[in-house]
Formats: C-alpha cells, sequence, structure tokens
C-alpha cells in the first residue's frame, strides 16, 4: 500500500517554495514572494538620435518591437502573473529553462551562454532597517534585445535611464551587450554603497568596544556576521561567471565590451577582498567583546577577592575572642572591646595600603 503526502507550501526566510518534487525541467513556477500586484512592462528602443520609451500593459503593444533595428530594452518588474510573462517570453522566444529561472527567485548568482541568448542572475542588495535586503534581477540579451526582470518596483535602474536620455553618449551607440553591462554595473555600484554601510557600522561596533558601551555589540557581531556572509553569497560566484562570459567566444558580446567586463571583474574582485577582510573584523571583535567580558568579570573577582582577604585576619581575630573559655585575661579588661575595634581597623586600613602599593586596588 502506497502512502500519498500532501505537499503543503514552506517558509523559509519569507521565501515561499511551492515546486512541485518531480516536475520536468522547464516547468513555470513562480518561487518567492509576491511584492507587486500589477506587472509593470516599460520598452526602451533607442539609437543614437532615436529614443522611444513607452509603458505597455499587454503584449500586443510589444509585437511592433519584435522586428526593430534598434537595440531594445525591456524592462519588466514583477513575476507573479506567470500567464502573461509566458506570452512574453513565447513572443521573444525565450529558452525554457531561462523562464524557469527567472520565476525561482531562489537562484545563485549567474552567467549562462544558450547560444542565441545570455542569461545572467544577479541579486540587488540594499540596507534597510539595519537589515540587508536582496532582490533578484534577472538579465537577458540578445542579438537586439535586453530583458530586465525584477520583483519589485524600485528604481534600481535609474541612473541607466538618465544617461540614456542623453543623445551622442556610449550608452546610445553601444548595443544589448553594452546595455547588459552596464545594468550589471549600476547593481555593482549598489554593492560598493552596502560594504560602505557595512565599513561604518562594524568602525561603530569597534568604538563601543573600546570605550565599554558593548551592552548590544554581541548581537550587532552576529547580525553583521550573517549579512557579511549573505553578501559573499552574492558576489563570489558572481566573480567567476563574469569572467567565464569574458573567455567566451560569444558573437554577443563584443570585444570593446569585454573592457568593461574586466572593469566590473576587477570590482567584484575588491569587493570578495574587502568582505574577507571584514569577515575578519568582525571575527577580531568578537574576541575583542569576549576579553572585555573576561576583563570585567576578572575585575569582578579581584574585588571579591580582596574584601575576602582583608576579612579573613578580622574572621580571626574575632574567632579568638569568640572562644568560650573561662581564663581569657583580654575580656575582663576595661577597654578590651574598643581595643579589638581599632586592632581590626588598623588590620583592615594596613591590608589596604599594601594592596594599592601593589597595584592591586
Amino acid at each position: 500500500m502506497s502512502i500519498k503526502k500532501k505537499l503543503s507550501p514552506v517558509r523559509i526566510k519569507n521565501k515561499f517554495f511551492r515546486k512541485e518534487i518531480g516536475s520536468a525541467p522547464g516547468t513555470l513556477t513562480h518561487i518567492g514572494e509576491k511584492k507587486l500586484e500589477d506587472i509593470i512592462i516599460e520598452i526602451h528602443d533607442y539609437s543614437n538620435t532615436h529614443l522611444d520609451i513607452t509603458k505597455i500593459d499587454s503584449i500586443e503593444q510589444c509585437k511592433p518591437y519584435v522586428n526593430t533595428a534598434n537595440p531594445t530594452w525591456i524592462q519588466v518588474k514583477g513575476l507573479h502573473d506567470i500567464e502573461f510573462l509566458k506570452q512574453l517570453w513565447d513572443e521573444f522566444d525565450f529558452h525554457p529553462l531561462i523562464q524557469e529561472d527567472i520565476l525561482n527567485t531562489t537562484q545563485r548568482p549567474k552567467i549562462e551562454d544558450y547560444g542565441e541568448q545570455i542569461f545572467m542572475v544577479l541579486k540587488m542588495l540594499y540596507i534597510e532597517d539595519n537589515v540587508l535586503q536582496q532582490e533578484q534581477v534577472s538579465i537577458v540579451f540578445t542579438e537586439k534585445f535586453i530583458f530586465s526582470f525584477q520583483e519589485s518596483e524600485r528604481k534600481i535602474f535609474l541612473p541607466i535611464k538618465e544617461r540614456l536620455a542623453i543623445e551622442n553618449t556610449r550608452m546610445r551607440k553601444g548595443g544589448p551587450d553594452y546595455m547588459s553591462y552596464a545594468l550589471m554595473d549600476i547593481i555593482i555600484d549598489y554593492y560598493f554603497a552596502v560594504l560602505e554601510d557595512l565599513n561604518e557600522e562594524i568602525e561603530n561596533i569597534e568604538e563601543d568596544l573600546w570605550s565599554g558601551e558593548d551592552s548590544n555589540a554581541l548581537s550587532s557581531i552576529h547580525r553583521i556576521r550573517r549579512q557579511l556572509l549573505q553578501f559573499r553569497k552574492s558576489i563570489w560566484p558572481l566573480r567567476d561567471s563574469i569572467n567565464s562570459l569574458i573567455r567566451d567566444e560569444s558573437p554577443l558580446v563584443k570585444d570593446e565590451t569585454k573592457l568593461f567586463l574586466r572593469d566590473v571583474s576587477d570590482h567584484t574582485i575588491q569587493i570578495a577582498d574587502s568582505l574577507d577582510n571584514n569577515r575578519e573584523m568582525v571575527s577580531s571583535l568578537h574576541d575583542m567583546h569576549q576579553t572585555n567580558i573576561s576583563n570585567k568579570m576578572n575585575e569582578v573577582m579581584k574585588v571579591l577577592t580582596i574584601i575576602a582577604t582583608i576579612f579573613i585576619p578580622l574572621t580571626f581575630i574575632a574567632g579568638i575572642y569568640g572562644m568560650n573559655f573561662e581564663h581569657m585575661p583580654e575580656l575582663s579588661w576595661q577597654y578590651s572591646y574598643p581595643i579589638a575595634w581599632f586592632v581590626m581597623i588598623l588590620v583592615t586600613i594596613g591590608m589596604v595600603i599594601y594592596f594599592k602599593k601593589k597595584n592591586w586596588m
């Protein structure tokens, strides 16, 4: 007898995994979080002297651009409407595996060559409320078209649009490969901004540790460590993928564009090195925090030890004269009580002076 179990959605870190086990490659399933109610599509048809920007809400409006002679950037925001996206992809002959990977927002960063199409997966990073957030950005470019797919309507490519609005620029003269490089480069630029924020926070934690105001340091250190690990997962695979694209002999990537891709590769190496340095710094801060805790504990133990040491002779004196012997001449003296107090105070003062000379207090 076979037992069939119904698979329910499992939520992990705000991501919903609903892909059915055993589904065929190319099966279209949106894996991720719905961040937009309606899909937004904006088409930029451009040349050196021409720029046409059109917002569309139906696939029929895309058809006139299928046979355009100009480079055309089609920007798509929102990934939840599979039926609508499927029509768009069929119109422009997207590879089935590219379609599947675009909808899966848990993809690792990568660049894949499908012959007539080159597919890129990038992670857009930004810090919001001290939490490192990420959004998957997919880029597909062909001989004439550039497609970018975002989960949300964040205006991450606004600088690209501003450059595209200026005539006789490299952006307007370049082809889809250069536009794809520019889209990738702007995301890498955001990485530097995030890295700068993380560096500043690490410096603040270090200052707090040195000043002793480290009550929340441990939680901050663990949070930064997780963010650095997440950051590293976004940049490390991308570095190798860019180098692979540079070495590739794809006719879609011009030699001139490869020069710019080398610059992006250098930036990824720089960021990866900075992340490694930051991870070492965070580990040092963690050790420093543990050392501070140990030092504070040692200070407490030292104070308690000094107090206990001072009371040892006092306890000894009190113990002697607390014995119930009949013949103890000091007990019958008129000034025995104040003398006992005087001796105890004298011993205490003497021990305090001794400890101070030894720098134990």
